[in-house]
């Protein structure tokens, strides 16, 4: 067993980092969406107010709100708020189906629901039929948790329940928020205003799980400061440049280094519409992406080289980051300085690499960067596991996380952590970390299906399709199959090509499934479209 400890810096809380900053630069420029600029000064003022409103209201520390809002300047206030009045915010999609989504707003048990107006009109009010006819199955956002207080955002619609509170409403004016403020002078004071315990629960994510196993990684103000603190520092974001993401665990640390972060508009996606997304690229100085976004941004670029941007850092992360899509990156962005992020949901990052030492690496394995100050590592029986004030502080309903087992086999020299492999059934698909293990009873539960097993299949930017192996029994339908998995499974985990086979391959005295052996059959199969099913995943 090796052990790695980096010097640990004292965990800040995020927000009163957030909020120190505005108190330093309250007039340059914090956040731009569109044509609408928020000051300095305007988003601590609207956290504040947010949070003045909602203990007007009621709202108590402790109190959890179920989130589907969008990130817009609004909603971003609106989570803020929320967790400066003590809350927690429970981040919940409704993209994930019906089914799933209750199962979650069970586990959180919220107090309070905050919407978009739309969402409420589409899953009960006028809009629900439509949404119906189009295949979208949402859950009755107005009910599905009794006895909830509800927020809407935008303009009210038929379908928000009586009595909901307006965003807008609780997104005090400035002036208003100045007047309900202490003395002027104490406005560099103003983290003293937060409510709650900075090592409480802030933030709940659900990252996987069935319907009935949901799965939440929680975090405090204290754990995601620890490494988003540290992000920030690696970075080295520049007070007034200008950061392009939709990612709030990026754009956060951004602000708190008074940077300028520029948010795409709702539907700006690199693969959907590629010419509104290209738009915004000059403008910046930072670019956050997830691999299979850098794809499609440096695909567009190949044909429309002039509007290749001139970027000083690139930002990659959210998946793993490998040798073809950073040479393809240095190759198009050639003065651009280039960092991949090794990290999950539950360390918020683990390691940093510079793309040009990444790509010199010629030793075995995967050389992911140097660690963070807000982990301590140790090698278990070739297994990286990660401790330290940055690690979650739990999953929702289980007990305190002191560390955490990655599954990744791993090594490290000096400061720098180098990957070997998986040593546990995980693989990854998008953002998602995917666990065969919990999805593959459920599916072979369903009437039809005598046995399932999931395997990842990965392609040449590092992201993985999942291939869902079916052994048929009696009365199986692929119909009825796929129907019933987006109401069983979380909607990430969703199956991109179902094959169906006469036997799993099995090795070993225990006849053990052979995930190698299976992983080479569908491959095969996939090179032969007649042979490759794809699934169909409701939109």
């Amino acid at each position: 067993m090796t052990e790695m400890t980096p010097d640990s810096p004292a965990s800040p809380d995020i927000l009163a980092a957030l909020l120190s900053a505005c108190d330093r630069t309250p007039d340059a420029p914090a956040m731009t969406l569109g044509r609408r600029t928020l000051s300095y000064r305007d988003l601590r003022d609207r956290i504040l107010g947010v949070a003045r409103s909602l203990t007007d209201e009621g709202f108590v520390p402790g109190d959890r709100v179920l989130f589907s809002v969008r990130p817009g300047l609004d909603g971003i206030c609106l989570a803020l708020g929320v967790i400066a009045a003590g809350g927690t915010i429970v981040f919940a999609d409704p993209g994930a189906g019906e089914t799933m989504f209750r199962a979650r707003a069970g586990l959180a048990a919220p107090k309070w629901v905050a919407a978009e107006a739309l969402l409420y009109a589409a899953s009960a009010g006028p809009l629900s039929r439509i949404a119906r006819s189009r295949g979208l199955q949402l859950p009755d956002y107005a009910s599905v948790v009794p006895d909830a207080r509800h927020i809407f955002a935008g303009p009210w619609l038929p379908g928000v329940p009586r009595g909901a509170i307006s965003t807008r409403r609780l997104l005090r004016t400035r002036t208003e928020a100045a007047n309900a403020s202490t003395p002027a002078d104490s406005h560099s004071h103003s983290h003293s205003q937060l409510a709650g315990d900075a090592a409480a629960e802030a933030l709940v994510i659900f990252t996987s799980g069935t319907t009935g196993n949901p799965k939440a990684v929680v975090h405090s103000r204290r754990s995601l400061g620890a490494g988003l603190d540290g992000f920030a520092r690696r970075v080295g974001f520049i007070a007034g440049e200008r950061l392009l993401t939709d990612q709030l665990m990026v754009g956060i640390p951004a602000l708190i280094s008074g940077a300028h972060w520029e948010l795409p508009p709702a539907g700006a996606d690199p693969g959907a519409k590629p010419r509104a997304y290209l738009r915004l690229l000059p403008r910046a100085d930072v670019l956050f992406a997830v691999p299979a976004a850098l794809d499609s941004i440096l695909r567009m670029l190949e044909t429309r080289p002039a509007q290749t941007p001139n970027l000083r850092a690139l930002l990659v992360g959210g998946a793993p980051v490998l040798r073809p899509l950073l040479n393809r990156a240095r190759a198009q962005l050639p003065g651009t300085s280039i960092s991949a992020i090794y990290g999950m949901t539950e360390v918020l990052p683990v390691a940093i690499a510079d793309a040009d030492e990444k790509l010199a690496w010629t030793e075995p394995g995967d050389f992911v960067g140097e660690l963070m100050g807000s982990v301590t590592v140790r090698i278990d029986a070739g297994e990286l596991i990660v401790s330290g004030p940055g690690i979650a502080l739990a999953y929702l309903g289980q007990p305190p996380l002191t560390e955490l087992r990655t599954g990744d086999l791993a090594r490290v020299e000096g400061n720098r952590l180098i990957l070997s492999g998986r040593s546990k059934d995980m693989f990854i698909r998008g953002t998602t970390n995917v666990y065969p293990g919990l999805y593959e009873p459920v599916i072979a539960s369903i009437p039809g299906v005598e046995q399932a097993a999931m395997v990842g299949v990965p392609d040449e930017v590092g992201d993985d399709a999942i291939v869902l192996a079916i052994v048929p029994g009696p009365g199986f339908d692929e119909e009825a199959l796929r129907r019933a998995l987006p109401g069983l499974i979380d909607a990430a985990v969703l199956p991109d090509h179902i094959h169906v086979l006469e036997a799993l391959p099995t090795s070993g005295r225990n006849s053990k499934l052979n995930r190698a052996a299976l992983t080479k059959i569908v491959v095969d199969a996939l090179k032969s479209p007649e042979t490759s099913r794809r699934a169909t995943t409701p939109s």
